[in-house]
């Protein structure tokens, strides 16, 4: 770990807090056209969840060498989130005063990619299954937000998932330096279907970085289905 990586750390600890409290002006604005709090809130945690996150899990593989800044900077950030909610600090722009989903996005998005780039050194395996959170699950929500106006867990997110989910595992788990599309194409089409699902605590956000983090190192340790040339 050098000076640079923690320079990229702190800039994008920086960029994620500038995109999470940008998103105030866009709730106000929502609000203040007519639309419903919670639907505007809605729609914010989407933008934070591609903005920030989707963003931050992308450029993670060109300027790191090992996982332990991404562990750290989802866990301040996990931290960060679920102490506003219970400070009654609660940034009522993007948090949902029901759950603390935010909150388990980012620890598990800590948890997920360090787990896989221990066991794998490959950092863009690594990062899959969170960008499967960030941008999978963020056009989930905003195609269910469009349609019915409240969260809700229909079907139609799950295929809009799918149609991000499925290409993006396959050409990372190709150009990953395990080799194993067909793995991640698996991995995009298990996330996708267990975002339906919440049970009690375990939110969607838990559930689908567990399952293809799970699918993953089950396709790296026995590599690819197929032999593609």
């Amino acid at each position: 770990m050098d000076v640079g990586q923690l320079v990229w750390a702190a800039t994008m600890a920086f960029w994620v807090l500038l995109v999470i409290y940008g998103t105030r002006w866009t709730y106000n604005f929502w609000t203040s056209q007519g639309m419903e709090e919670m639907v505007a809130v809605y729609y914010n945690r989407k933008i934070v969840h591609m903005l920030a996150a989707g963003v931050v899990l992308l450029i993670i593989p060109f300027v790191f060498t090992d996982p332990v800044l991404p562990l750290i900077g989802g866990f301040t950030l996990g931290g960060f989130t679920a102490f506003m909610h219970q400070s009654g600090r609660r940034m009522y722009w993007m948090q949902n005063p029901e759950n603390m989903n935010d909150s388990s996005f980012a620890f598990m998005l800590g948890l997920s990619v360090y787990l896989l780039w221990v066991l794998f050194d490959d950092p863009w395996l690594a990062v899959l299954p969170s960008l499967f959170m960030a941008f999978g699950d963020g056009v989930t929500g905003i195609v269910r937000n469009k349609m019915f106006s409240k969260r809700t867990k229909s079907a139609w997110g799950n295929v809009a998932m799918a149609v991000v989910c499925l290409p993006m595992g396959w050409f990372i788990g190709m150009e990953s330096i395990t080799s194993i599309p067909i793995w991640g194409l698996l991995s995009g089409a298990l996330a996708s279907f267990v975002e339906r699902y919440e049970f009690g605590p375990i939110d969607d956000n838990v559930l689908i970085a567990t399952a293809s983090t799970i699918l993953l190192i089950i396709g790296a340790t026995f590599g690819p289905i197929i032999a593609l040339s």
